[in-house]
C-alpha cells in the first residue's frame, strides 16, 4: 500500500487591515497599539505600510527602534516593510502591479501569525486590494455625522440610513472577492474613534445610526480611543501605552491614561471575539493535527 500524503494547510498570517478613506481618524495610531498588543501577547507579528508616500507606520516603528536602542530599552518589534504603488501610466496596468506586489508582501511575511496592514486615507488600487485580502477589517471613524458619511447617507431630520457610501459598496465587492478567492470572510469592525468624555445628544444620535446601519450591511462596532494629548506624545518616540513601564514613565500614568489603556484591551479582545472564519486559527490549529505521513 503507498503512504498517505501528509495533509496541507495554508500557512499564512491572519490579516488585519485599518482602512478608512478619510484621513484623520486615529488609523496609524490604532495599527501601532494593535502591533504592540498582539506582540505582548507573544504573537509573531508583521506590519506592512500601504502609506508609503506619508509614511505615518513606518515612522513610528523607525523611532520605536531608534529609542530603544539609544536607551538600551527592550522593546517588541514587528518584521516591517511598505509597498508603493505602481507607476504604470494604464489603469488597468497599475492595478494589476500593486494586487502582485501586495501578495508578494503578504507572502514574505508568511511565517507571521498576524500581519496588520495601514491603508493610505484615499480610495487606490493599492488600498482596495488590501481589503480584499482582510481577514479582519478595521474601519475607524471620529465619532460624528462628518465621519459618518464615509459610511452612508443620512437624513438630516431623523438620521434615518438613505444608503450606504461608495467605501462601504468597496468593501462589499473586496468581501465577494475574498469570497472568490478562498472562501474565506471579512470581518469588518467599525471603529467610534476620539470620543468625547461627555454624553451628548450627538454622540447618541450617532451610535444609534450607527447600529442601524451595521445591522443592514454587516458590521460590527466598538468603542475606539479617546481624544487624548498622549497619544501625539508617544509618536515621536515611537512608543505605545503599552511601552510606559519599560520606557520608565509608568509613574507618570493618570487615570486618563489607565482608562486609554483599557480601549487598547477592548479593541483586541473586539479583533479576538472574530466570527468564524479565521483561517490563521484554522491554519494553526490544523498544522497542530496534520500527520507527518502514515502508511497502512
Amino acid at each position: 500500500m503507498t503512504a498517505m500524503q501528509p495533509i496541507a494547510f495554508e500557512q499564512r498570517p491572519h490579516v488585519l487591515v485599518l482602512g478608512n478613506e478619510k484621513g484623520g481618524s486615529g488609523k496609524s495610531t490604532a495599527a501601532m497599539h494593535v502591533i504592540v498588543g498582539l506582540l505582548r501577547e507573544g504573537y509573531r507579528v508583521a506590519a506592512l505600510d500601504l502609506d508609503a508616500r506619508q509614511g505615518t507606520l513606518l515612522r513610528h516603528l523607525q523611532a520605536r527602534a531608534a529609542f530603544s536602542a539609544a536607551r538600551g530599552v527592550p522593546l517588541p518589534q514587528p518584521e516591517a516593510g511598505a509597498v508603493h504603488p505602481s507607476q504604470a501610466e494604464n489603469r488597468a496596468e497599475a492595478a494589476r502591479q500593486d494586487e502582485e506586489q501586495l501578495a508578494a508582501a503578504i507572502a514574505a511575511f508568511g511565517a507571521a501569525e498576524f500581519l496588520v496592514i495601514d491603508c493610505p486615507g484615499a480610495d487606490t488600487a493599492l488600498s482596495r486590494a488590501a481589503h480584499a485580502r482582510a481577514d479582519t477589517l478595521i474601519t475607524p471613524i471620529n465619532d460624528s455625522f462628518v465621519d459618518f458619511s464615509m459610511l452612508a447617507t443620512v437624513d438630516p431630520d431623523d438620521h434615518r440610513v438613505i444608503s450606504p457610501s461608495i467605501y462601504s459598496e468597496m468593501v462589499w465587492e473586496a468581501r465577494k472577492a475574498r469570497f472568490a478567492r478562498d472562501r474565506g470572510r471579512l470581518d469588518w469592525i467599525v471603529m467610534r474613534n476620539r470620543l468625547g468624555a461627555a454624553e451628548a445628544r450627538n454622540k447618541r444620535d450617532v451610535g444609534a445610526t450607527l447600529e442601524a446601519l451595521a445591522k443592514r450591511i454587516g458590521f460590527r462596532t466598538v468603542r475606539g480611543f479617546g481624544e487624548r494629548v498622549i497619544f501625539r506624545e508617544l509618536y515621536l518616540q515611537g512608543l505605545t501605552l503599552m511601552d510606559l513601564k519599560e520606557a520608565g514613565i509608568a509613574d507618570r500614568l493618570s487615570m486618563s491614561h489607565v482608562a486609554a489603556r483599557q480601549e487598547v484591551r477592548t479593541l483586541l479582545a473586539a479583533i479576538r471575539k472574530g466570527p468564524p472564519g479565521d483561517v490563521w486559527g484554522r491554519a494553526r490549529q490544523g498544522a497542530a493535527l496534520a500527520p507527518a505521513g502514515a502508511g497502512s
